[in-house]
C-alpha cells in the first residue's frame, strides 16, 4: 500500500531522515519504532503531506503520494490536538466532515462509536472537562470516523490505563481484520509483539532494521536455554555449554546455558540428567524489546 524510496529530510544543521526506505504491505500492522528523535515523527509527517521530504519518494497504492489520498489516511499524532472549550459531539462532527462525510452519515459514525467505546454520555462535555485517557479516546474515535485505507497511531497508548489499553488495542486488531492497514508507532515494545506483523527500526536518521516480526526474532535467537531441576548439582561451563545465569527457587535450581557451536540442546540434557530431575527446558527467545536495545546501542556505539 505504501511505498517510501530513499527520503532525506534536512531541518538547518539537523538530518532527521538519511535515505530511509520502507515497504508497508496492505492489511499488515507496521510497527515504526525507533528512540526520541531518531526521525520517526518526520517521516509520519511526509507521509500525511505535513511536510515533504527534501529527495525521495512516496508512493499511496502505486500512485505518486498526491493531496486526494489526504482523505484515505487518518492520523493520531502523539501531541494530541483537541480543541479544548468545544464539546465532544461537535467537535468529532467537525473534523469527520473535514474529512468529507456529510452530517447525516457521520452523526451515525459517532453514535455508533461513543456507544461502543462507552463514550454515549459525553457529547456534550468540553475537552477540558475530560482525562487525559478520555481525550485518547475521541481523538481515536476523530482518526478512523472516516474508515480510512491507512491509519497511522502515534504511541496510541499513551494516558491510557490498562482496561482501556486493552479495549483500543482490540478495535484495532478488528479494524485490522476488516482490512484497514496500520503504522503503529510506539515505544512499547510488547505491543509490538502483541500486533505488529512487520517492523522497520530507525536511529539517528537511518533505518537499521526491518522485517517481519517473528523473522527478526527468529534470526536473533543465539541458542540460549533456561533450564529447569532439583537437585544438588552444581552446574559449571563445560564443551557442551556456557553457563551464563543461575538462580535458585525454594528446591529448584534455574540456570540460563548458551550451547557452543555445532552443539544441541539434547546433549545439555544428556549432561544434566545423571545428576538431576530436569523440570523443564525452555529456549530464550529474544523479545523486540531485547533487539531493539541491542540494535540502537550497537549503532551508538559506532
Amino acid at each position: 500500500m505504501l511505498s517510501v524510496k530513499n527520503i532525506v529530510k534536512q531541518y538547518a544543521t539537523h538530518r532527521a531522515l538519511n535515505d530511509v526506505s520502507l515497504e508497508v504491505e496492505k492489511g499488515k500492522i507496521f510497527g515504526l519504532l525507533g528512540p526520541n528523535g531518531a526521525g520517526k515523527t518526520s517521516l509520519i509527517r511526509i507521509i500525511t503531506q505535513i511536510t515533504a521530504p527534501d529527495s525521495g519518494e512516496v508512493f499511496f497504492n502505486g500512485e505518486r503520494l498526491n493531496a486526494n489520498h489526504i482523505s484515505q489516511i487518518g492520523y493520531l499524532p502523539e501531541e494530541r490536538g483537541l480543541y479544548k472549550k468545544m464539546e465532544i459531539g461537535e467537535q468529532v462532527l467537525y473534523l469527520s466532515k473535514l474529512k468529507g462525510l456529510h452530517t447525516s452519515e457521520a452523526t451515525k459514525r459517532i453514535k455508533y462509536w461513543f456507544e461502543k467505546l462507552e463514550m454515549k454520555d459525553w457529547w456534550n462535555k468540553k475537552v477540558e472537562d475530560l482525562s487525559k485517557g478520555m481525550q485518547q479516546k475521541v481523538q481515536f474515535v476523530a482518526t478512523i470516523l472516516h474508515q480510512p485505507e491507512l491509519i497511522i497511531l502515534d504511541e496510541p497508548f499513551s494516558g491510557f490505563d490498562p482496561v482501556n489499553a486493552d479495549i483500543i488495542k482490540n478495535e484495532i486488531l478488528e479494524l485490522n481484520k476488516n482490512g484497514a492497514t496500520f503504522i503503529f508507532s510506539t515505544h512499547r515494545m510488547e505491543s509490538v509483539e502483541e500486533l505488529c506483523d512487520n517492523i522497520a527500526l530507525i536511529n539517528k536518521s537511518k533505518k537499521i532494521l526491518d522485517g517481519a516480526v517473528d523473522e527478526i526474532k527468529n534470526a536473533y535467537r543465539n541458542n540460549a536455554y533456561w533450564i529447569e531441576y532439583e537437585g544438588d548439582y552444581e552446574t559449571a561451563s563445560n564443551d557442551i555449554y556456557e553457563v551464563l545465569q543461575t538462580e535458585k527457587v525454594k528446591n529448584h535450581t534455574l540456570v540460563k546455558l548458551q550451547l557452543k557451536p555445532n552443539r544441541v540442546a539434547n546433549e545439555a540434557l544428556s549432561q544434566l540428567l545423571p545428576h538431576a530431575n530436569i523440570h523443564r527446558l525452555d529456549e530464550v527467545i529474544p523479545t523486540m524489546n531485547d533487539i531493539f536495545i541491542e540494535k540502537v546501542k550497537g549503532q551508538n556505539h559506532e
